[in-house]
């Protein structure tokens, strides 16, 4: 598989640091979790491929957060192919969502704003799970770029720093 095609399956893989990185900011609902696995400012090994880079970092926690998180499918409100089962999108940054979470084969709009083009698209929800989601600070280690606020990784994609 290419890399172009390889970017339009699962996420963002041909993403630099600057676009994996975030202001920080979180939908004001997001409950902040109360005893997650990795507190905030702990560290933790990142054990997910969203995109280069990314597998195998030491990660520093900078949130933690209750929520429910979906893989969605999409087309970019900029154009292109059709993204598929993109990790992550939460519950609260969809458009009216309701209070209850959505199930795989129902469709929202995204308020995400951490991949161009996903604000103001339409999802396809593909798998929904609850969880904690993190909110993560790494360094990749294919080319040592510093990414600040990452956006998202769920507590089974972590791991225990062994030091």
């Amino acid at each position: 598989m290419n890399m172009e095609s390889k970017s339009h399956s699962g996420g963002h893989m041909n993403h630099s640091a600057e676009e994996m990185s975030s202001s920080g900011e979180v939908p004001e609902e997001l409950q902040t979790a109360e005893n997650p696995t990795y507190p905030v400012g702990s560290t933790a090994v990142i054990q997910a491929d969203h995109m280069h880079g990314m597998d195998g970092a030491e990660a520093t926690i900078s949130g933690a957060f209750d929520t429910t998180v979906y893989t969605v499918s999409y087309i970019p409100t900029t154009g292109g192919e059709m993204v598929e089962d993109h990790k992550w999108v939460i519950h609260e940054e969809l458009v009216d969502p309701g209070g209850t979470p959505l199930q795989p084969g129902d469709e929202a709009v995204m308020e995400a704003t951490h991949m161009e083009g996903m604000e103001g698209a339409a999802a396809t929800i593909d798998s929904a799970e609850q969880t904690i989601v993190y909110m993560v600070d790494f360094t990749t280690t294919d080319t040592g770029e510093e990414v600040q606020n990452h956006k998202w990784v769920t507590e089974g994609e972590l791991s225990p720093v062994n030091k």
